[in-house]
């Protein structure tokens, strides 16, 4: 039996026109005649009375119609299932992470977990928070590593899915240094002085946090943004080429800070206090993944 002929089957169920049928179905209406005619013969039973226009069905093809539709649902069923058996089997961790994290936070955090636990094989997708959320809804991976802030909720913020905080970090307002080790772009001067800021795209997870702590407080400011990047990373990059001041992880540049390549250019009343939250997939599947929660989140 070939489950093109339910497809079939179920067109000329609907409209009893073979014609029209056959159109639906991409084909002309001999073959697909043939295929009708193959079906009942596999069947052994008509599944419909041709004696009359349109065609209606018999008592076998009434039947027939509910199971067609199962057998045709179950069938749909069949790849996702098979992903399902294959990933409670895997040992591979799945893990999206935001770019800042996989950099910095990510290495050190896995090192201490394979102090407490074996971890298996892990693949791990960096990429923007916006593309990491997508992965996670389409069932791609497994979990998601990101900063979080209360006022910037994202779609990973909500149920079916679980969040545990398994750090901290803030962002600081940096910029490269003068001559006297003062910032060459600060905030807290003359409010008439255009700031020169770089900011992050909407794409980004900081930039979503950014614009919900600090945009309306920055409305007070003659603020000019020369650059935007979808990174934390590139901004670092322009910001110790003296383009401007950014809000960037104190994890991505305490060393710098360390060193003197960058200072603060504002108070410490203008820093983020941020959550590092790794989120986990509705429906954790395996060992492995189940394990490997257990022992991130402490529970």
């Amino acid at each position: 039996m070939n489950f093109i002929w339910l497809e079939d089957f179920l067109a000329l169920a609907s409209s009893g026109n073979f014609s029209r049928a056959a159109e639906e179905r991409h084909t002309s209406q001999p073959a697909f005649s043939r295929r009708i005619r193959a079906l009942e013969e596999w069947l052994g039973a008509a599944l419909f009375d041709r004696s009359s226009q349109p065609a209606r069905l018999t008592d076998v093809g009434e039947w027939f119609v509910g199971v067609a539709n199962d057998l045709i649902n179950r069938v749909e069923r069949v790849p996702g299932e098979a992903r399902q058996v294959a990933e409670a089997s895997s040992v591979t961790l799945r893990i999206a992470s935001t770019h800042a994290l996989s950099f910095t936070f990510l290495p050190r955090w896995l090192r201490g977990l394979e102090s407490q636990t074996t971890l298996g094989p892990v693949q791990l997708m960096s990429d923007v928070l916006q593309r990491c959320e997508a992965l996670m809804l389409q069932g791609q991976v497994q979990f998601v590593l990101s900063h979080a802030h209360s006022k910037a909720q994202g779609a990973l913020d909500a149920e079916p899915y679980r969040s545990a905080r398994i750090g901290e970090d803030q962002l600081v307002a940096v910029s490269a240094p003068d001559a006297h080790g003062h910032p060459k772009h600060q905030l807290g001067g003359s409010r008439s002085t255009a700031v020169q800021v770089l900011k992050y795209t909407e794409e980004s997870g900081l930039g979503r946090i950014t614009r919900a702590v600090l945009d309306r407080r920055l409305e007070a400011f003659a603020v000019q943004v020369v650059f935007t990047a979808h990174l934390a990373s590139v901004l670092r990059t322009m910001v110790l080429d003296a383009r401007g001041l950014a809000w960037l992880p104190q994890t991505l540049v305490q060393e710098d800070l360390d060193q003197g390549r960058l200072v603060a250019a504002a108070s410490s009343d203008w820093n983020v206090p941020l959550e590092i939250r790794l989120y986990r997939d509705r429906e954790l599947r395996g060992r492995a993944a189940d394990a490997f929660w257990k022992t991130a989140a402490g529970v």
